[in-house]
C-alpha cells in the first residue's frame, strides 16, 4: 500500500462515514453502494496487499500504530489519489460493534471490483484452468468458506450464479479470510447459458457435484479445462444446470449419510481435482 492516509480520531460511531461498519444486517445497502467490509487483521492486511480500492479504515489506536507506523506513512502529493481516512476510536467504542471477537478492533471498507462476465474472466486465464461455479448458494458463510477452499486448492476463478450470494458480503469476506481479494470472480445472470458456452467455446467439462451422480470423484477425470458446479445447501443443483453438465459426480460415503455440507463437499472435490492435476503434470 503506497497511498497516503489521514488519521481521524472519533468519539462516536454515528458519523455517516462509519455507517458501513456499524451493522451486519444491511447487505443490500452495501451491494447497491458497491462496497464491502473487511474484518480482522489477516483480512485487512490481505485487502491492503490486494491493490483493490480502499475507502476507509476503522480501528483502535494500537492497530493504527501497528499498521501505519510513522516511518511507513508516505508524505507528499500522490497524483490522482486522495488520502485514505483511518478512523481511530477507543477500544470500548469499537467493542460496541457486533462481532468484536471476530473483527478484533480492526476493519476496512473497500470497493467491489467492476463486474466481469465468465467469458471475460476466462480470457485472462492460462489453460488448462479449473473453475468453480455456484448455483443458488444463499448462505454467505458457505460462499466464503468455498472461496477459501478454492484459493487453497488452486482454483483459477469462481462463477457466481444469478441466485447465489455475493462473495463480497461481509460474512463471506470474513469466512474467505480475504482470499476473495486475489481470486478472479465473475457474475452471470444465466449460469446455465454461461456453463454451456464454457463447454462449447472453451472445451470445458462441466462437473456437477451431485450426491446421486453416475460416477464418483475417484472415477471422474479432472484434467483439462474443468468447471465444478456446487449447488444449493438444501436442494442441491437445479435441474437446468444438471441438464448442461457433462458429469454428475458424487463423494463415496457411508450409506447412513447421503451428503455433506456444501463447503465441506467443495474441499473434498477440490482436493481430488488438485491431486489429479498435479499427478498429471
Amino acid at each position: 500500500m503506497d497511498q497516503m492516509i489521514q488519521r481521524i480520531t472519533v468519539t462516536t460511531l454515528d458519523l455517516p462515514e462509519l455507517q458501513p461498519y456499524r451493522t451486519l444486517r444491511r447487505h443490500a445497502d452495501h451491494i447497491n453502494a458497491g462496497i464491502f467490509v473487511a474484518e480482522g487483521e489477516k483480512v485487512v492486511r490481505r485487502l491492503m496487499e490486494s491493490g483493490l480500492p480502499l475507502i476507509s479504515f476503522l480501528m483502535t489506536r494500537e492497530w493504527s500504530d501497528a499498521l501505519f507506523p510513522e516511518h511507513r506513512i508516505h508524505s507528499g502529493e500522490i497524483a490522482g489519489n486522495e488520502p485514505i481516512p483511518v478512523y481511530i476510536a477507543e477500544k470500548r467504542l469499537v467493542e460496541s460493534i457486533v462481532g468484536y471477537n471476530l473483527h478484533q478492533g480492526i476493519m476496512a471498507v473497500g470497493k467491489v471490483p467492476a463486474p466481469v462476465s465468465p467469458a471475460e474472466m476466462v480470457c485472462t486465464l492460462r489453460q488448462p484452468f479449473l473453475l468453480v461455479a455456484l448455483d443458488r448458494l444463499v448462505n454467505a458463510e458457505n460462499v466464503g468458506l468455498i472461496v477459501r477452499n478454492c484459493a487453497a486448492f488452486g482454483v483459477d476463478g469462481v462463477l457466481v450464479g444469478e441466485s447465489s450470494s455475493s462473495p463480497y458480503l461481509r460474512r463471506a469476506v470474513r469466512n474467505s479470510m480475504g482470499t476473495v481479494f486475489s481470486l478472479p470472480v465473475a457474475a452471470t445472470e444465466n449460469l446455465a447459458a454461461s456453463l454451456l458456452r464454457l463447454h462449447q467455446e472453451y472445451s470445458t467439462r462441466i462437473v456437477a457435484a451431485h450426491p446421486r451422480g453416475n460416477s464418483t470423484i475417484y472415477s471422474c477425470r479432472f484434467s483439462g479445462n474443468v468447471c465444478i458446479v456446487l449447488g444449493n445447501e438444501g436442494e442441491g443443483i437445479s435441474e437446468r444446470i444438471l441438464h448442461v453438465a457433462n458429469d454428475l459426480v458424487g463423494i463415496p460415503m457411508m450409506k447412513s449419510i447421503d451428503s455433506l455440507n456444501v463447503a465441506s463437499a467443495s474441499a473434498v472435490f477440490l482436493f481430488e481435482a488438485r491431486r489429479q492435476r498435479e499427478a498429471g503434470k
